[in-house]
């Protein structure tokens, strides 16, 4: 098979040695994105950017169970997964909102994304301090202020008012600091954003996969003002990462998630990962080894570690025909469809046996499905973690671009926008009826496009429905934003005040 060379990011202060990879092109004879956090000791601003990369690849709260607990477990799209005992504790807070101030999953997620804004804020003071005004260092600040902005996204939809440090911490006293409102936290965010998207480059070619692009700056800024309703500042956002000519819809939808599609022109920000065939270089993101089909190891199976499985209602959402169904879903005990995205082989039956015991499960996240040959060739087993995080795509400025033109009253604009999208999945095209009709075509494309991706809850938050989706499986509107990890709060010496409905 043809194995994938990744050139990601990575610093090195003295000699860089040359390795081979599958025998042909050299590896490291240029900066790649792979640094290590050790890297920022080194000192140099590219170094502190090029560590921020790789901390997001390794933060469990951007890449593990964290995240997709807090993005995932609480839609309608999936559940925890994984057998009965292994993390059942886990099935209350997340797949029926029943939400705990203290565990491990909402504490890390919240340390993770301050340490992460923590490294950023030391990126930008270091720039700052030494006055580095050349191009090169401008776009490392506008690196750094993306991937702060970034952070507090997921911060401000997943809690609300959080404190807002826009400045290096030298010392813990320092983050001691009362909740800021989300407005604030938006406002910090929207001119990050605005940094980033002047300063940084339209493309970076193939010597920088994965590297940021003003693209993926004002795709991820659309997305904020999506949050809050503000059509008139997110289309034009929309409407310029469209006409730019850096992205484009893949032909194929599963090509999207396979090993060819990382880094496509689809592609406008993703999470990079490696692993070399024989396992000897690693630079691995665990995202899909949490979401891999779990089975015994006797069976064949064990690809990983069987969490978030999608649902009858994923499954049952997708209209007859679409065949983003079966690029999204594998099925237990049927084929896994060449045709969609599989490898020719049969899914053990849906209940099995596990060290643990029978494990019930009619689904897998096939957007995460890994390559039995490639898997082989590393010598992971069950840890796929040579597949990137997909974390924004150019379908989703799409539709957000149609989401835009209807909420402003220009349905019929959406028209195009929307048939694009829906006849990738061999579906016929829709005509604009008024806009309620509209907007429920829209919310349907943005739930079967996205599903697994970690965007429904947020969706149906930001539309007002998820009481009435979500209601019989226990949320309530004050399950839109969940409690402040109370480790947080006793740290800060109670100057940190808990979510007042909590």
């Amino acid at each position: 098979m043809k194995h994938k060379i990744k050139l990601l990011f990575s610093i090195v202060a003295f000699s860089i040695a040359i390795l081979s990879i599958s025998g042909c092109e050299k590896f490291l004879d240029r900066k790649p994105l792979t640094a290590t956090l050790d890297d920022l000791n080194q000192g140099g601003l590219e170094g502190q950017v090029y560590g921020l990369y790789s901390n997001l690849r390794n933060s469990a709260g951007f890449t593990s169970i964290p995240w997709i607990a807090m993005h995932d477990f609480r839609s309608d799209d999936t559940e925890k997964g994984s057998d009965p005992s292994d993390g059942a504790e886990w099935v209350a807070p997340f797949d029926n909102y029943q939400y705990v101030k203290d565990l491990w999953a909402s504490n890390t997620y919240w340390d993770d994304h301050y340490s992460l804004i923590n490294l950023a804020n030391t990126a930008i003071q270091t720039a700052d301090s030494l006055q580095l005004n050349s191009a090169a260092s401008l776009i490392n600040v506008a690196e750094a202020r993306f991937i702060r902005a970034y952070a507090y996204f997921d911060l401000a939809r997943t809690f609300g008012d959080v404190p807002k440090i826009d400045f290096r911490i030298y010392n813990a006293a320092q983050a001691n600091i009362p909740k800021s409102p989300v407005a604030a936290i938006y406002a910090l965010i929207d001119a990050d954003l605005q940094y980033a998207a002047t300063n940084l480059p339209p493309v970076w070619g193939n010597q920088y996969p994965g590297r940021l692009t003003s693209g993926a700056a004002k795709t991820l800024q659309a997305k904020a003002y999506m949050y809050r309703s503000n059509w008139g500042a997110a289309l034009p956002l929309c409407q310029q990462v469209m006409i730019s000519g850096a992205y484009s819809l893949n032909s194929s939808y599963y090509g999207i998630f396979k090993d060819a599609g990382e880094n496509s022109g689809e592609s406008i920000f993703e999470i990079q990962a490696y692993v070399s065939p024989n396992g000897s270089i690693s630079n691995g993101c665990i995202y899909a080894t949490t979401q891999g089909v779990r089975a015994s190891t006797a069976s064949g199976w064990n690809l990983g570690w069987g969490w978030n499985t999608p649902t009858d209602n994923l499954a049952n959402a997708f209209e007859a025909g679409d065949t983003r169904k079966g690029s999204t879903i594998l099925f237990s005990g049927q084929s896994d469809d060449p045709s969609t995205g599989g490898y020719g082989r049969v899914l053990p039956n849906s209940t099995f046996d596990v060290p643990a015991g029978p494990l019930p499960r009619k689904y897998w996240n096939k957007k995460i499905y890994a390559d039995p040959a490639y898997r082989a060739s590393t010598g992971q087993s069950d840890n796929p973690n040579w597949i990137n995080k997909r974390i924004l795509r150019y379908a989703d400025v799409v539709l957000m671009a149609a989401e835009c033109n209807n909420e402003l009253t220009n349905g019929a604009l959406s028209v195009p926008l929307v048939n694009l999208i829906r006849s990738r999945g061999n579906l016929g095209p829709v005509a604009f009826v008024n806009q309620v009709q509209m907007r429920a075509v829209i919310k349907q494309e943005r739930r079967v496009e996205f599903g697994c991706e970690g965007e429904r809850f947020f969706d149906l938050v930001r539309w007002g429905d998820a009481v009435t989706v979500l209601g019989s499986l226990g949320y309530t509107n004050r399950c839109r934003f969940y409690p402040i990890p109370q480790p947080a709060i006793d740290k800060s010496g109670n100057v940190l005040i808990q979510n007042p409905e909590w």
